[in-house]
């Protein structure tokens, strides 16, 4: 089955079937986030270093670094935001940028094994983010829409998925290192939404035997108590086979919904993550039940 290997200077990560479900940090993006775009732009780091810790402690397997800024240097940016975060942090990091300027500026500084965030089925874009991805050895997500836009229909999305594989093994990417987002829309919107993902992401197991990510917040885009439908949406993407998403981790009640997903799928193998997650310490002064028993017999 296809596993999907990332790595930092000193750390590996596996995306793929049969192991525990990644979780990709989305808070180092100033899209909607003001004061992070004007400190990146003036060249004030401090917030994505924290941004970047707090996101690994809190449960991160890997980082995706966003520097989309209006008018500002992407490339730069995008480069000394991947130096800021290696420096503090050693998990791999999806880089994200829909310039390939910016994209190739990212891969040039990072070390270590990244994620490409991201091409779509547009043959004009594969044709300049592919030979990219062959060039640092990287991986690359997929996103399933092309120059007609996103189809409601999965079949649709998923032939466009199956074009984008195709042509990753004309640049010798292979199929393993080609993640898909199957395109998770808002529920408030589309009523059939998270039915639609469900299917395509069995059909990208079964059929492509590749590996999936989404952005998974999409789905309660518009609705009030967000949280609550986010929570609830993972466990089921986790049962229909996805194995990675881009989150924010630093919700616990959506990491413990996540690892979850895990335990009750049985990838997380005699509940050992849970359990040390969760269980809680054993407060001062208890003793267990057999050491109470003796001293009664006693």
């Amino acid at each position: 089955m296809a596993t999907t290997t990332l790595s930092s200077t000193s750390k590996e990560v596996t995306i793929g079937f049969g192991h525990p479900f990644v979780m990709i940090g989305e808070r180092i993006n100033p899209t909607g986030r003001k004061i992070l775009a004007a400190e990146m732009k003036e060249g004030d780091y401090s917030r994505v270093v924290a941004d970047a810790i707090a996101q690994v402690e809190a449960g991160a397997q890997m980082l995706d670094v966003n520097a989309g800024i209006p008018l500002a240097d992407e490339p730069a940016i995008l480069a000394e935001s991947i130096r800021r975060v290696q420096a503090v942090v050693d998990v791999p990091i999806s880089i994200d940028s829909s310039i390939i300027e910016a994209l190739e500026s990212g891969l040039a500084a990072y070390q270590g094994r990244a994620l490409v965030n991201s091409t779509t089925g547009e043959t004009e874009v594969l044709e300049r983010v592919l030979p990219l991805v062959k060039k640092y050895d990287a991986a690359v997500v997929a996103i399933s829409n092309d120059e007609t836009g996103i189809s409601e229909d999965p079949n649709e999305r998923f032939k466009v998925a199956k074009k984008i594989v195709e042509h990753a093994a004309d640049y010798g990417i292979k199929p393993q290192d080609v993640v898909v987002d199957p395109l998770v829309m808002p529920i408030g919107a589309i009523s059939q939404a998270g039915n639609q993902v469900f299917e395509l992401v069995r059909k990208l197991r079964s059929e492509l035997k590749v590996n999936t990510t989404c952005g998974a917040s999409n789905v309660s885009f518009g609705l009030p108590q967000r949280n609550g439908i986010n929570n609830a949406f993972l466990p089921m993407l986790i049962a229909a086979g996805m194995t990675s998403a881009i989150v924010n981790p630093l919700h616990p009640e959506l990491v413990q919904a996540i690892r979850a997903g895990d335990v009750l799928t049985g990838v997380d193998e005699g509940c050992t993550t849970w359990i040390s997650a969760y269980k809680e310490p054993a407060k001062e002064g208890d003793n267990p039940r057999g050491e109470r028993r003796r001293r009664r017999r006693a």
